[in-house]
């Protein structure tokens, strides 16, 4: 099979889980559960777990032989040649709160490299996706290819991280010296700052304590559009961690040399 082959199924696990999650959003009858086992808050709602779970079935019944990563229903077959990594809504405290800044992140791995993956944002009805070789958008009123914009350095730069206040002292001053020397920092986002960095519009995500499912579907998109998506120490993304994104080689190679200074 080539990855071609699994357009269409992506197509109909994306329209599955936002017919699943849309009745949830916005309304008063939105069950949550806080996940964490510290002080900290990190919710959890019916949605989630709905939406993850019409995936899995739709997965398990055309491809059995696939592996799952899902943030809410763990890992099956995680050695198969072929295994699906899935998070149904990133950006659930946006979700809660009523901002449409989440999406489902669909990602596809061949022996362990992202090759295709998906960000659905479905009140929206937008749809990022990327094979690594190229990216598109499908949204209420164009398709169009995803390109990155040029960048020449840091000082021109528009950089996005959902929060600060995720990272520990250590990750949140390396992270703070990037913030001084950029033009313009926004915080929130998710993984609709990593689509928007895709489409040409910023051009710096950095991130800390992501999980393989927070980032693997946007690798594709944001390689396929012609950026770089890097872990801090310059390895391979998918694995999550400590994650530098960016439009231009210029701006994420001086952002990695600040974050490791």
């Amino acid at each position: 099979m080539t990855v071609i082959d699994f357009t269409a199924f992506i197509d109909r696990l994306a329209t599955a889980s936002g017919e699943t999650i849309l009745p949830f959003f916005r309304t008063s009858l939105l069950g949550i559960e806080n996940k964490s086992a510290s002080h900290g808050f990190d919710p959890v709602t019916e949605a989630d777990r709905a939406a993850e779970a019409v995936m899995r079935r739709l997965i398990k019944a055309s491809f059995p032989q696939h592996g799952i990563v899902g943030e809410e229903f763990g890992n099956e077959r995680e050695d198969a040649d072929y295994v699906w990594v899935l998070d149904p809504i990133d950006g659930t405290k946006s979700f809660i709160a009523g901002f449409p800044i989440w999406g489902t992140l669909i990602a596809l791995l061949h022996h362990g490299t992202p090759v295709y993956g998906m960000m659905h944002q479905p009140y929206i009805g937008e749809r990022f996706s990327g094979d690594n070789g190229a990216a598109r958008y499908r949204g209420p009123s164009s398709v169009r290819k995803l390109a990155v914009r040029r960048c020449a350095s840091l000082k021109e730069a528009t950089s996005f991280t959902t929060s600060p206040l995720l990272m520990n002292t250590e990750d949140r001053a390396a992270f703070g010296r990037v913030e001084a020397e950029v033009r313009l920092t926004r915080y929130g986002g998710d993984c609709y700052s990593y689509c928007m960095l895709a489409a040409g519009h910023l051009d710096l995500v950095i991130e800390t304590e992501l999980k393989p499912y927070d980032i693997a579907a946007l690798i594709p998109i944001i390689t396929g559009a012609g950026g770089v998506i890097t872990t801090w120490e310059g390895k391979p993304a998918q694995s999550g961690g400590r994650i530098v994104a960016a439009g231009d080689p210029r701006v994420h190679e001086a952002a990695l040399k600040i974050l490791n200074a």
